[in-house]
Protein backbone atom coordinates (compact mmCIF):
# COMPACT_ATOMS: atom_id res chain seq x y z
CA UNK A 1 0.00 0.00 0.00
CA UNK A 2 1.04 3.33 -1.13
CA UNK A 3 2.58 5.11 1.91
CA UNK A 4 0.53 8.72 3.00
CA UNK A 5 2.87 11.26 0.79
CA UNK A 6 2.22 8.75 -2.26
CA UNK A 7 -1.56 8.92 -1.62
CA UNK A 8 -1.64 12.84 -1.40
CA UNK A 9 0.67 13.02 -4.36
CA UNK A 10 -1.80 10.88 -6.81
CA UNK A 11 -5.09 12.72 -5.28
CA UNK A 12 -3.14 16.21 -6.36
CA UNK A 13 -2.49 14.66 -9.64
CA UNK A 14 -6.03 13.73 -10.41
CA UNK A 15 -7.56 17.16 -9.60
CA UNK A 16 -5.20 18.48 -12.26
CA UNK A 17 -6.26 15.69 -14.45
CA UNK A 18 -10.03 15.85 -14.21
CA UNK A 19 -10.65 18.57 -16.50
CA UNK A 20 -9.15 16.60 -19.12
CA UNK A 21 -10.42 12.87 -18.34
CA UNK A 22 -14.00 14.65 -18.09
CA UNK A 23 -13.41 16.52 -21.33
CA UNK A 24 -12.85 13.23 -22.84
CA UNK A 25 -15.86 11.39 -21.12
CA UNK A 26 -17.94 13.81 -22.46
CA UNK A 27 -16.57 13.66 -25.75
CA UNK A 28 -17.75 10.02 -25.85
CA UNK A 29 -20.79 10.36 -24.16
CA UNK A 30 -22.23 13.46 -25.16
CA UNK A 31 -23.98 13.56 -21.36
CA UNK A 32 -22.42 15.81 -18.60
CA UNK A 33 -23.92 13.38 -15.79
CA UNK A 34 -22.45 10.31 -17.27
CA UNK A 35 -19.42 11.67 -17.95
CA UNK A 36 -18.72 12.69 -14.53
CA UNK A 37 -20.15 9.79 -13.17
CA UNK A 38 -17.36 7.56 -15.42
CA UNK A 39 -14.65 10.34 -14.65
CA UNK A 40 -15.70 10.49 -10.46
CA UNK A 41 -15.56 5.95 -11.06
CA UNK A 42 -12.02 6.24 -12.68
CA UNK A 43 -10.64 8.82 -9.63
CA UNK A 44 -11.93 5.97 -6.85
CA UNK A 45 -10.65 2.84 -9.14
CA UNK A 46 -7.43 4.98 -9.67
CA UNK A 47 -6.93 5.92 -6.08
CA UNK A 48 -8.30 2.09 -4.76
CA UNK A 49 -5.50 0.43 -6.61
CA UNK A 50 -2.43 2.92 -6.94
CA UNK A 51 -0.53 0.14 -6.06
CA UNK A 52 -0.85 -0.83 -9.72
CA UNK A 53 0.77 1.78 -11.52
CA UNK A 54 4.13 0.50 -12.21
CA UNK A 55 5.61 4.30 -13.57
CA UNK A 56 4.36 7.47 -12.29
CA UNK A 57 5.43 9.30 -15.46
CA UNK A 58 3.00 6.99 -17.19
CA UNK A 59 -0.22 8.29 -14.73
CA UNK A 60 -2.36 9.78 -17.33
CA UNK A 61 -2.39 6.74 -19.75
CA UNK A 62 -3.12 4.61 -17.09
CA UNK A 63 -6.27 6.63 -16.03
CA UNK A 64 -7.34 6.80 -19.87
CA UNK A 65 -7.26 3.03 -20.09
CA UNK A 66 -9.02 2.80 -16.68
CA UNK A 67 -12.00 5.63 -18.55
CA UNK A 68 -11.98 3.20 -21.87
CA UNK A 69 -12.87 -0.08 -19.47
CA UNK A 70 -15.64 2.12 -17.86
CA UNK A 71 -17.11 3.53 -20.47
CA UNK A 72 -16.73 -0.07 -22.50
CA UNK A 73 -18.21 -1.40 -19.61
CA UNK A 74 -21.17 1.16 -19.51
CA UNK A 75 -21.92 0.46 -23.59
CA UNK A 76 -22.09 -3.12 -22.68
CA UNK A 77 -24.75 -2.42 -19.76
CA UNK A 78 -26.46 -0.51 -22.06
CA UNK A 79 -26.91 -2.28 -25.59
CA UNK A 80 -28.78 0.72 -26.72
CA UNK A 81 -27.46 3.71 -28.10
CA UNK A 82 -28.71 7.58 -26.81
CA UNK A 83 -29.90 10.32 -28.83
CA UNK A 84 -26.82 13.05 -29.02
CA UNK A 85 -28.17 15.68 -26.33
CA UNK A 86 -28.88 19.39 -27.65
CA UNK A 87 -26.37 20.78 -26.00
CA UNK A 88 -25.03 24.74 -26.28
CA UNK A 89 -21.44 24.38 -27.29
CA UNK A 90 -19.51 26.90 -25.08
CA UNK A 91 -20.15 26.70 -21.16
CA UNK A 92 -20.14 30.33 -20.17
CA UNK A 93 -22.02 32.93 -21.87
CA UNK A 94 -19.53 34.75 -24.19
CA UNK A 95 -20.59 37.38 -26.49
CA UNK A 96 -18.17 37.10 -29.12
CA UNK A 97 -19.12 34.00 -30.32
CA UNK A 98 -21.38 34.21 -33.36
CA UNK A 99 -24.03 31.95 -34.55
CA UNK A 100 -21.86 30.66 -37.09
CA UNK A 101 -19.05 29.49 -35.14
CA UNK A 102 -21.44 27.54 -32.45
CA UNK A 103 -23.25 26.16 -35.81
CA UNK A 104 -19.76 24.96 -37.40
CA UNK A 105 -18.75 23.65 -33.58
CA UNK A 106 -22.20 21.93 -33.41
CA UNK A 107 -21.85 20.58 -36.56
CA UNK A 108 -18.80 19.32 -35.85
CA UNK A 109 -19.70 17.57 -32.56
CA UNK A 110 -22.54 16.03 -34.73
CA UNK A 111 -19.89 14.67 -36.98
CA UNK A 112 -17.99 12.84 -34.55
CA UNK A 113 -21.05 11.55 -32.60
CA UNK A 114 -21.24 9.59 -35.88
CA UNK A 115 -18.01 7.87 -35.56
CA UNK A 116 -17.85 4.43 -34.85
CA UNK A 117 -16.83 4.00 -31.27
CA UNK A 118 -13.02 2.92 -32.21
CA UNK A 119 -12.06 6.25 -34.27
CA UNK A 120 -14.49 8.31 -31.98
CA UNK A 121 -11.80 7.28 -29.13
CA UNK A 122 -8.88 7.24 -30.97
CA UNK A 123 -9.70 10.95 -32.70
CA UNK A 124 -10.20 12.29 -29.11
CA UNK A 125 -7.39 10.82 -27.28
CA UNK A 126 -4.49 12.10 -29.82
CA UNK A 127 -6.89 15.51 -30.65
CA UNK A 128 -8.51 16.59 -27.36
CA UNK A 129 -6.16 14.58 -24.83
CA UNK A 130 -3.38 15.01 -27.04
CA UNK A 131 -1.80 11.98 -26.16
CA UNK A 132 0.90 9.82 -28.83
CA UNK A 133 0.40 6.87 -31.14
CA UNK A 134 2.42 5.18 -28.68
CA UNK A 135 0.06 6.49 -25.45
CA UNK A 136 -2.96 5.61 -27.01
CA UNK A 137 -1.96 2.12 -28.18
CA UNK A 138 -0.98 1.40 -24.45
CA UNK A 139 -4.20 2.96 -22.72
CA UNK A 140 -6.65 1.53 -25.35
CA UNK A 141 -4.37 -2.39 -25.84
CA UNK A 142 -4.12 -2.43 -29.58
CA UNK A 143 -0.76 -2.40 -31.77
CA UNK A 144 0.49 1.68 -32.82
CA UNK A 145 -0.80 0.73 -36.54
CA UNK A 146 -3.98 0.11 -35.73
CA UNK A 147 -4.37 3.80 -34.00
CA UNK A 148 -2.60 4.77 -37.13
CA UNK A 149 -4.98 3.93 -38.81
CA UNK A 150 -8.58 4.32 -37.36
CA UNK A 151 -6.91 7.76 -36.44
CA UNK A 152 -6.44 8.45 -40.44
CA UNK A 153 -9.99 6.69 -41.45
CA UNK A 154 -12.29 9.02 -38.28
CA UNK A 155 -10.23 11.61 -40.09
CA UNK A 156 -10.99 10.83 -43.75
CA UNK A 157 -15.12 9.75 -42.41
CA UNK A 158 -15.16 13.40 -40.36
CA UNK A 159 -13.85 15.32 -43.01
CA UNK A 160 -16.42 13.32 -45.48
CA UNK A 161 -19.59 14.00 -43.40
CA UNK A 162 -18.78 17.90 -42.52
CA UNK A 163 -18.43 18.07 -46.77
CA UNK A 164 -21.48 16.47 -47.17
CA UNK A 165 -23.24 18.69 -44.75
CA UNK A 166 -21.73 21.40 -45.96
CA UNK A 167 -22.89 20.73 -49.40
CA UNK A 168 -26.40 19.71 -48.42
CA UNK A 169 -26.51 23.13 -46.28
CA UNK A 170 -25.23 25.74 -49.06
CA UNK A 171 -27.19 23.58 -52.22
CA UNK A 172 -29.60 26.23 -53.87
CA UNK A 173 -33.57 24.91 -53.56
CA UNK A 174 -34.41 24.45 -57.27
CA UNK A 175 -37.72 24.98 -58.73
CA UNK A 176 -39.47 23.08 -61.38
CA UNK A 177 -41.64 24.69 -63.79
CA UNK A 178 -44.77 22.91 -63.47
CA UNK A 179 -47.54 22.81 -66.14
Amino acid sequence: MLHFQARQRLRRQLETLRPELYRLAWSWCQNAAVADDLVQETCLRALERADQLRDPARLKGWLVRILVNLHTDLLRQRRETEDVVELPCCAGNEPDLSAERQDTVQRVRQAICRLSEDQRRVLTLVDLMEMSYAEVAEALDIPIGTVMSRLSRARRRLRLLLQSEMETTAAPTRLRRIK
